[in-house]
């Protein structure tokens, strides 16, 4: 079943509720409930210049209707409205949830809080349906996109993902279905909907675009778990990677309950968005979780698996001369294996790119494969190897030979595309679906990266030759 057959079921149990609220374009629900009187209702506060509204840049969200001056509380939750996953067995019901969310890898931990999700949204008279009405219907994640979309990604980390959520969400349909044919309806978990492919991806997509992993309850080391949560209204803040609001969380004394709070990081003036940073993520991660790409990503990146051959097929293009990193000696060996690039299990997944330039395992091994001055070697630490900015720590020929077998590392990567961007431009100017659209986006801006990256590298290259031409 391919992730484009992935279509969003309505469960019968999910009742249309009604209010003197705004219509949201593709909400669940055609005329979704005043989310900010149902915080107000339930105890919470919301600033009185906080409103949702569309924005031209980041769609819809929270927006400020006046001025807002820094340090102000934007929004408080109560306890008892985040939505979390209680792993308490209350009742046979929760049991099954519990049992079925066992099931789930770690790493896929938004299907957890996904199978709660679907709980409510399936449960006559839910506490969050005001929340889960104001859901969106349909998200722009991977596992949605048509089987030419995911293939016009053209990036093999990433598909490799997206497949893996797809299978993992066709496998996990049928183990949730043998555990439900067997129950009695007291004992459903979801109140004897179907549950399928379908809707256990979009309970993912949802909990993993909308949730925030934040403290839950207290351990006896004095510390408290982190467990991930669905912040109504608050999940409608947009991302920035220069935000004007922050979440606290906050424990008045004598209660041992905590508040979540948005606070105004700087002033906000009116109409602007507030925006929260979700976290200093690549592409990937953002397109995978959140159905969106940055363009001109700081913390963008590419991935490459540490290969010998690889690495001296990239730095004999670069014209290094007896490269050895398929055959390196037992020094290096044992400096690899310090680095996890050699030996038993070995991590050989490096990356270019983001704030560092070049993975600081990466640029030591290629520092110590190029050298053959064990003496030189043994006198630095990783500390510095691992740096960027130390000054060709084993001499100006080690670097320019490791700066350029990088580049040529780039020219093979980006070879791995089969467009180029102005091809992806000419594709874009063409109008396409949001799914195409995210898919030339992602790839453009890897091709972008990787550029950047060896004009970056370029640069330092003839930088150290004009410095060795200057002192000779």
């Amino acid at each position: 079943m391919a992730a484009s057959k992935l279509l969003i079921p309505t469960l019968a149990h999910f009742r249309p509720l009604t209010c003197a609220a705004a219509s949201y374009s593709a909400r669940l629900v055609p005329q979704p409930p005043d989310l900010l009187k149902w915080v107000k209702r339930e105890g919470g506060f919301v600033h009185e210049a906080v409103t949702i509204a569309q924005d031209t840049t980041y769609g819809l969200g929270l927006v400020a209707s006046g001025e807002i001056p820094r340090g102000s509380d934007l929004i408080v939750l109560p306890h008892h409205v985040p939505l979390k996953f209680h792993s308490d067995k209350e009742d046979a019901a929760d049991s099954v949830l519990l049992h079925l969310s066992n099931q789930v890898p770690e790493e896929l931990w938004a299907m957890k809080l996904g199978l709660k999700l679907l709980q409510e949204r399936a449960k006559v008279g839910s506490f969050w349906l005001p929340y889960i009405g104001n859901l969106p219907e349909t998200y722009t994640v991977p596992i949605f996109f048509a089987g030419e979309d995911i293939k016009n990604l053209q990036y093999a980390p990433l598909l490799y993902q997206v497949n893996k959520r797809c299978r993992f969400l066709l496998e996990f349909e049928q183990e949730v279905k043998n555990v439900l044919k067997k129950l009695k309806p007291s004992e459903h978990p979801f109140s004897g909907q179907d549950v399928d492919a379908s809707s256990l991806g979009w309970a993912m997509s949802a909990a993993s675009s909308r949730a925030f992993r934040l403290h839950g309850k207290k351990l006896t080391d004095g510390t408290h778990s982190d467990i991930p949560m669905m912040l109504p209204l608050i999940d409608m803040c947009n991302h920035s990677f220069n935000p004007n609001a922050r979440i606290l969380q906050e424990q008045n004394s004598g209660n041992p309950n905590m508040l979540i709070k948005v606070v105004a990081e700087k002033e906000i003036k009116q109409s602007d968005p507030l925006l929260l940073n979700y976290g200093r993520l690549s592409n990937d991660f953002f397109l995978l979780d959140y159905g969106f790409v940055i363009q001109s990503n700081p913390y963008d990146h590419i991935e490459l698996k540490y290969n010998g051959a690889l690495m001296d097929a990239a730095s004999m293009a670069a014209g290094v001369s007896s490269p050895n990193f398929s055959s390196p000696a037992p020094w290096q060996q044992e400096v690899l294996s310090q680095l996890n690039l050699f030996g038993e299990a070995p991590n050989l997944k490096v990356t270019i790119g983001g704030p560092d330039l070049v993975e600081g395992r990466l640029l030591v091994a290629l520092r110590v494969l190029l050298s053959n001055d064990i003496e030189t070697v043994q006198g630095y630490d990783f500390r510095v190897l691992k740096s960027l900015s130390a000054e060709a720590p084993l001499g100006v020929a080690n670097e320019v030979a490791v700066f350029r077998t990088i580049i040529a590392l780039c020219v093979i990567a980006l070879g791995h595309f089969p467009t180029k961007i102005m091809d992806d431009e000419s594709l874009l100017k063409q109008g396409v679906s949001v799914s195409t659209e995210l898919a030339l986006q992602f790839r453009m801006q890897k091709k972008s990266l990787i550029i950047e990256v060896m004009r970056d590298l370029t640069k330092r290259v003839k930088f150290l030759l004009s410095k060795e031409t200057s002192t000779a």
